[in-house]
């Protein structure tokens, strides 16, 4: 049996503090996406008839995700020279401001165009956040923590998404359910967004307390020893590790588009095609958040056993499976049905998702690791999660058939399974290399 290293002192604090802030950078970019799919249809685009609307709303929601991978190449680049610490403390500033600030704003019926022009901005202001914000928080907790549990200690910040969407939910679907609808497009939608401020505060509180990573400190004191000149992060990432980008982008394809035709279009599709009030969907989605996170990094400590590839490669097969009778336990209209549909396809998504941290961190060296994992990370993003719930609402308008929509989630898992099957696997891999001396490709 293998013998593990214990956490270093002050571990716990570390973990504790990428997850609280996650959490919170989690929670307000999905519940933009919440809100996309059920309020600001109404009251950011009310002219339009509600498809129409739901189709603007998902747009501005997908702009959100354009700005990600500009964040993350400048929160890489400076992640990369300065430190993983100070970068994550403006991430989640930035988040938090953006977030408060859309719970202030007046709608279309108030100051007319400029309400949804105003909306665009502050939702590029989270997008950008949100992409310095994954490279950092991952890679500080994987530079910490030892090579044989990194899969599991790193899924940590992962398991910061579904908290953050539980969290969202949860504050949505306890709206829904003392307000009415009235009350609730009056001022209601604007609580869980003002909420936000207090998350923040709590979320800076624990992160100004963590140490920066050792990794980085070792491999910022040989650069000074070594006093030759560095190259920008991103330059190196793109002439030297192309590949290790384009495997993290192949392999996020299924996990990120599965995602949000899950937890985002089932909203769409459950009120305009199945005619169910929102908080049957919000409630399904509550509950599966909370199978989601238990099983976060229970996938992520598998992976230390048996791989990352062969752990990603279980979710992305099973989840491709699994689409086929997603929308048919959904056509049901019952509660228990819908659940499980949601619940099964998180826990799958959880097999991408938990191994994905440390599969990341270790495709790259310590001086282009923030660059090249927030790179790949985020331009996947784009194609994937940014369009997802746009896609799948237009698929649906132009079929009036979930088929489309679940070749559509079937296509991106070959395309992630490629991606996978053309890395070398990385479990036990270490991070104290400051280009990335072994290339995690296959020949």
């Amino acid at each position: 049996m293998t013998v593990q290293n214990p956490p270093k002192p002050g571990f716990a604090k570390v973990v504790i503090g990428s997850l609280v802030g996650t959490t919170v950078e989690w929670y307000d970019f999905f519940l933009y996406g919440s809100a996309a799919a059920l309020v600001f249809n109404k009251l950011f685009f009310p002219s339009a008839d509600p498809l129409v609307g739901t189709l603007l709303a998902f747009t501005t929601y997908a702009i959100g995700f354009l700005a990600r991978p500009l964040g993350g190449l400048v929160f890489g680049h400076y992640g990369d020279k300065l430190g993983r610490k100070k970068l994550l403390v403006l991430s989640l500033l930035l988040m938090g401001a953006a977030t408060f600030a859309m719970g202030l704003l007046p709608t279309y019926a108030t100051i007319g165009v400029a309400a949804p022009l105003l909306l665009t901005l502050l939702r590029l202001v989270q997008g950008f956040a949100l992409g310095g914000e994954w490279g950092g928080a991952v890679l500080i907790v994987s530079e910490h923590g030892s090579a044989e549990r990194r899969g599991f200690w790193a899924s940590w910040p992962q398991a910061g998404a579904p908290m953050g969407n539980l969290l969202a939910t949860a504050v949505l679907a306890v709206l829904a359910a003392v307000q009415s609808d009235e009350a609730f497009l009056s001022w209601g939608w604007r609580v869980p967004f003002l909420l936000s401020g207090v998350l923040v505060l709590i979320g800076l509180w624990i992160r100004l307390s963590v140490e920066e990573s050792p990794v980085f400190l070792a491999a910022q004191r040989r650069a000074e020893a070594t006093r030759q000149p560095e190259k920008a992060p991103i330059v190196s990432v793109v002439r030297h590790h192309w590949r290790e980008v384009l495997i993290a982008m192949g392999a996020r394809m299924a996990e990120n588009v599965s995602y949000y035709v899950i937890t985002a279009f089932i909203l769409v599709y459950i009120t305009t095609e199945l005619g169910m009030p929102r908080s049957a969907g919000l409630n399904a989605v509550l509950i599966a958040s909370f199978a989601h996170l238990v099983t976060i990094p229970m996938w992520g400590a598998l992976s230390d056993r048996i791989g990352r590839r062969t752990t990603y490669l279980l979710g992305t097969v099973g989840m491709a499976a699994w689409m086929f009778a997603f929308f048919a336990l959904l056509d049901t209209k019952s509660f228990v049905p819908m659940t499980l549909a949601v619940t099964v396809g998180l826990v799958l998504h959880g097999a991408m998702y938990g191994p994905q941290a440390a599969f990341f961190s270790e495709l790259f060296g310590t001086k282009v690791r923030y660059s090249g994992a927030s790179i790949g990370y985020q331009l996947a993003s784009i194609a994937a999660g940014a369009v997802a719930p746009l896609i799948a609402t237009a698929l649906l308008a132009a079929y009036r058939s979930t088929l489309p929509v679940v070749l559509y989630v079937v296509a991106m898992c070959v395309i992630t399974v490629i991606a996978v099957v053309a890395a070398k696997e990385t479990k036990g891999t270490s991070l104290d290399r400051t280009t990335g001396e072994r290339s995690s490709v296959t020949a």
